[in-house]
This record gives C-alpha cells, sequence and structure tokens, in this order.
C-alpha cells in the first residue's frame, strides 16, 4: 500500500505544480484553492502516509488502512472536481464539495485511528529496543576501527 500511496501522491504533485505554473502564466488565480488542495491532501498529505506505512507496514494491512486508501483516493478528486466548479462560477455544485470533503475527513479520521492502534507503547518499544540494538552495534564497530588505527 505504502508504494502505491506514494505513486498516487507523485501525480497529485505533477497536477498541482501543473496547476500552479498555468495559474502563473495566465495570471488567473482563481483555482488557487483547489491547487493548495491538491498539493496538501494530495502530494504532501498521501505521501507522508506512504512514509508512516512504509515504516510501519503492519499498519498498512488493517481494514482501517483500507477505508482510508479508498476513501481519500475517491473522496478527494470528487472534492476537488467539486471546488474548482465552485470557483469557475457554478455555485450549485456546493453539494459535490460537501460529500468529497466529508469522505476525505472520514478517510483521515480512519487513518488517524490506524496510527493510534497501531503504534501502541508495546511496539514503540520493541522499535526502540532494535534501535538501541542498532546503534550499539555501530559504536562497537567504531571502537573497533579505532583500535585498529590506533594499533598501526
Amino acid at each position: 500500500m505504502s508504494t502505491r500511496l506514494i505513486k498516487i501522491a507523485a501525480l497529485y504533485l505533477l497536477v498541482g505544480v501543473a496547476m500552479g505554473i498555468v495559474m502563473g502564466i495566465r495570471q488567473q488565480f482563481a483555482l488557487a484553492p483547489v491547487h493548495a488542495h491538491v498539493n496538501l491532501l494530495g502530494w504532501v498529505s498521501l505521501a507522508i502516509i506512504g512514509v508512516v506505512y512504509r515504516i510501519y507496514p503492519e499498519a498498512a494491512q488493517t481494514r482501517l488502512a483500507h477505508i482510508h486508501f479508498w476513501g481519500h483516493n475517491v473522496g478527494l478528486p470528487v472534492f476537488m472536481l467539486g471546488l474548482a466548479l465552485i470557483f469557475s462560477g457554478h455555485a450549485e455544485f456546493h453539494p459535490l464539495v460537501n460529500v468529497g470533503a466529508t469522505v476525505v475527513f472520514l478517510s483521515v479520521v480512519a487513518f488517524v485511528a490506524n496510527v493510534w492502534r497501531a503504534l501502541q507503547p508495546a511496539a514503540s518499544a520493541g522499535a526502540a529496543t532494535a534501535a538501541a540494538g542498532i546503534a550499539a552495534m555501530g559504536v562497537a564497530k567504531a571502537r573497533a576501527a579505532t583500535a585498529n588505527v590506533a594499533a598501526r
């Protein structure tokens, strides 16, 4: 799942950058809120979530992770389309924004709940123990290298 999220995030980056360039060239910034949402909810949020799931792969295997993935990736395009239509003068599409934004919000709630459930203190203690072990091995190697240099 982490790979899919990061790839989708990269597509949102491409869309967000393209929007920014087109708005700048035309000097028309009516869609700036859409541009900001695409970059933050699409590129930044999904990339960070992808990295979280890469670091904690067990969290990516849960039902909450799948709810978040599908909710975010179905709700965000609906939200952005509705927002673009509203800022283009079509106020009648406000319900589209409401539906898309609500789906994205609920999917983010699922992500947060998933993170809180997956990162319990017991899991953190295991990670801390592993990190301490790795650090200790690094110190031992550094001491051995220093002793070899001093012996020459």
